[in-house]
């Protein structure tokens, strides 16, 4: 039976979810698949601020940078959702192409319908394989944009057995 073409990785920090996808997405490719998406880079959590880094296209290496100095007059938030955007829509002309896409995280922006959402509906569209991380909080947004989604507990060998699973017979 295939599993859901849309896995989300749940049960550890973003930084160490971070380092399953960046681990996948290596050994993917070395089977010779076709990934394009996004990771997140991130970097030293400064006190006082949020730990936000940048975002890095998986096909270009171009980097979002996501984090604003001073956050916008309506929010305390010093995500750069503009940046964000920006990075969600690098990926979109790729997507057709890609085996597997990798979108980071399902967050605040993306919850509000902005960010890498576009990229989430593009891939879903497609019927292309995604695998994600969902911030906790956001899990209702989540749940009504993809109820069919599977959870897999963060290890190499469940993200593994996820895409052999979706991969197509006689792959």
């Amino acid at each position: 039976m295939m599993a859901s073409p849309i896995a989300v990785i749940a049960g550890a920090d973003t930084a160490a979810i971070q380092a399953l996808l960046q681990n996948a997405v290596t050994q993917w490719r070395a089977d010779g698949l076709t990934i394009c998406g996004m990771i997140e880079e991130r970097d030293e959590v400064v006190e006082g601020r949020c730990s936000c880094g940048v975002l890095r296209n998986l096909t270009t290496n171009e980097g979002f940078p996501m984090y604003l100095d001073e956050p916008p007059a309506h929010t305390s938030c010093h995500i750069d959702e503009v940046s964000v955007t920006h990075a969600g829509e690098s990926v979109l002309d790729q997507i057709a192409q890609a085996d597997i896409v990798v979108l980071s995280r399902f967050g605040k922006v993306e919850a509000a319908g902005s960010g890498l959402f576009h990229a989430f509906e593009a891939a879903r569209a497609q019927g292309k394989p995604i695998i994600t991380s969902v911030a906790p909080k956001h899990d209702y947004q989540w749940q009504r944009f993809a109820p069919d989604a599977m959870l897999i507990s963060p290890s190499q060998g469940k993200i593994r057995d996820w895409a052999r699973s979706i991969a197509a017979p006689g792959s």
